[in-house]
């Protein structure tokens, strides 16, 4: 296994290798080993390797760079996941460029598939700091992870809210795991490594770069069934965020804020294209809880969490897969014809179930 790492880190640290590059090299060669083993003639049949890149893996590994890399990873206890390990965050795994090493601090779960991003501008009023504690608080109670990147301002809040919430939170940096930035919260770093994790591409050493928080940002949303985007102007990074998150097929929510402020442009030019405007946990939650695990909700704590309320919850579990007729389910229930239709109606606008022609329903099957 030692020797697997010492080639994953040596293919990963190569300058000419990036997350594409590696992930099109991995496909075709199974193994970093192997791709180092391979012919230059093979390795130019790979979309994206030129002469230059090809001779630089024929070098192979830097071995005094990896044997370095390698020290301050035992030092620190630092934790490596590979594209091929079981553990490597399944939703990251299928975008389409996923780092091929993961430097995690801390330990990433299975729980943290459900997870959640919240991002934001690091210029923050007293409201924005306010919804975004609060968001992540009561989403870590439902159990959901809150994933961000540690920067100043809604990030760090997303990271705060989580942790009261006794939840779990995950930070994507845009530097090195041994690099805490920024400085001042060398104290929060160290409460996400013990309620979740924090996590890199980057190797050890890693400065936060302005070019490196694009790539993170493609982490943040990676990791996320959804991400939730409060107060950004209309230039901010997370913006890059939830464009991310589009092309990966994730959902997009935004809080709204003061109309005319410049921390509201951003997250109202996300409402206007569409993204789901948020003013509770609820939003969210009916939003991505039907689709977690690709799967409708069916068990009666999984809707309650949702805040269904009892008669809702009522006809929602007479529902199954094949339509059923409104005169069935007002015999069923014994509620009165009026209140049937209106608690279908509400179910519908949830996003619960479908109305067929007929007067039929079925619960919504989501993909």
């Amino acid at each position: 296994m030692v020797e697997d790492i010492f080639y994953w880190l040596g293919l990963s640290l190569n300058p000419g290798v990036g997350s594409i590059i590696f992930k099109r090299l991995l496909d075709h060669f199974k193994t970093p080993e192997a791709v180092f083993n391979a012919p230059i003639k093979e390795l130019l049949k790979i979309d994206g390797v030129g002469e230059k890149i090809a001779n630089e893996i024929k070098r192979g590994p830097d071995k005094k760079r990896v044997e370095k890399e390698l020290k301050v990873i035992k030092e620190l206890g630092i934790n490596i996941l590979t594209l091929n390990d079981e553990g490597y965050p399944r939703r990251l795994k299928d975008i389409y460029d996923p780092p091929p090493i993961l430097y995690v601090r801390g330990e990433l779960k299975k729980e943290d598939e459900l997870a959640v991003a919240i991002v934001g501008s690091r210029k923050t009023s007293p409201y924005g700091r306010w919804i975004t504690e609060k968001l992540s608080l009561e989403l870590a109670r439902q159990g959901v992870t809150i994933v961000s990147g540690m920067a100043r301002g809604i990030d760090s809040h997303a990271h705060r809210g989580a942790i009261n919430g006794e939840g779990r939170t995950i930070a994507v940096l845009g530097c090195g795991v041994d690099v805490i930035y920024p400085p001042e919260n060398r104290s929060l770093f160290y409460q996400i490594i013990e309620r979740g994790a924090v996590i890199s591409e980057f190797p050890m050493g890693s400065l936060p770069e302005g070019g490196h928080f694009p790539r993170r940002n493609r982490i943040i949303s990676g990791l996320s069934i959804g991400v939730v985007v409060v107060q950004a102007g209309s230039e901010s990074g997370s913006l890059i965020t939830a464009r991310f998150a589009l092309e990966q097929g994730r959902e997009v929510f935004a809080v709204p804020g003061n109309v005319g402020a410049e921390g509201s442009r951003g997250t109202h030019k996300l409402i206007k294209e569409g993204a789901k405007l948020v003013e509770s946990s609820e939003d969210i939650l009916e939003e991505i809880l039907p689709q977690w695990k690709g799967k409708t909700i069916t068990s009666h704590e999984e809707v309650v969490e949702i805040g269904l309320d009892p008669e809702e919850q009522m006809i929602y579990k007479l529902l199954g897969e094949n339509p059923i007729h409104i005169d069935t389910i007002i015999r069923e229930t014994q509620f009165d014809p009026g209140k049937v239709s209106s608690l279908l109606l509400s179910l519908e606008l949830k996003g619960f179930i479908l109305q067929w022609p007929g007067k039929c329903f079925t619960k919504k099957l989501k993909n």
